[in-house]
């Protein structure tokens, strides 16, 4: 069986995460979540690694949930989910995303937490939750309107439309639009000028950044977290799984 997250060190200092289901558009099972957490607390625990990089496989990103695989334990699915979030969300070391083709869900709100991100021209975004019956995860119903404004993350969040990568650009979930394909080179090549700087000052402003945020951000998980779950049970949720699942 192939893994469904790899790792591997690609440059000096440079630790690369990649989600690895192209047969499913790299779609994220309870395994594809233990691995990331896996990943990168490891990444973390690593003196070499001073940057770390994620992507996807395929020329995709992720298209979020694995749907199949959270119908059949949501609960569990979700809390796993949640504990990727936590995860990420409180890193230490510096994260570069790389986005081609879809970034669904998580694969969007993630981007919330990364310090830096890169997508492909042509890259497709989409929160989904409200159309699935669900809320908001990952801190984004608070981050969201900070980096893009409340009637931007309205939008985006309460119509639950995919958008292109000009409008993530805009609503400031990338840093910067480039050539379809040069995503991932682009963000080697931030994650190499980081790994290059002084390691202890990049943590520290890294730090700093986050400091004002850091309790607000882990009290939204938490609340979102909370609903999600309730609204998981919800005959909203479940009808809007059948309907998926009946594609």
């Amino acid at each position: 069986m192939t893994a469904a997250i790899l790792t591997e060190a690609v440059a000096p200092g440079v630790t690369q995460i990649t989600m690895n289901r192209p047969e499913r558009k790299n779609a994220l099972d309870q395994a594809s979540y233990r691995g990331l957490i896996a990943a990168f607390a490891a990444a973390e625990a690593d003196a070499q690694t001073r940057a770390i990089v994620v992507t996807g496989t395929g020329g995709c990103f992720t298209s979020g949930n694995d749907i199949r695989d959270f119908a059949t334990s949501a609960l569990e699915g979700a809390r796993v989910a949640m504990d990727f979030l936590t995860t990420i969300s409180t890193a230490t070391k510096p994260i570069v995303a790389a986005v081609e083709g879809f970034a669904v869900g998580i694969g969007t709100t993630m981007l919330l937490h990364c310090d830096l991100a890169y997508a492909g021209e042509g890259s497709t975004f989409r929160m989904p939750f409200a159309a699935l019956g669900l809320c908001p995860e990952g801190a984004s119903s608070y981050l969201l309107p900070l980096a893009a404004g409340s009637k931007r993350a309205s939008e985006l969040l309460m119509l639950a439309e995919a958008f292109g990568s000009e409008i993530a650009r805009e609503a400031g979930l990338l840093n910067g639009v480039v050539a379809q394909g040069a995503a991932l080179g682009t963000a080697l090549d931030k994650a190499k000028a980081l790994a290059a700087l002084p390691p202890q000052s990049i943590a520290l402003t890294k730090q700093l950044l986050k400091r004002g945020q850091a309790a607000a951000i882990a009290d939204a998980i938490a609340t979102e977290a909370r609903h999600f779950d309730e609204r998981l049970r919800s005959d909203e949720a479940q009808a809007a799984f059948a309907a998926f699942l009946k594609r």
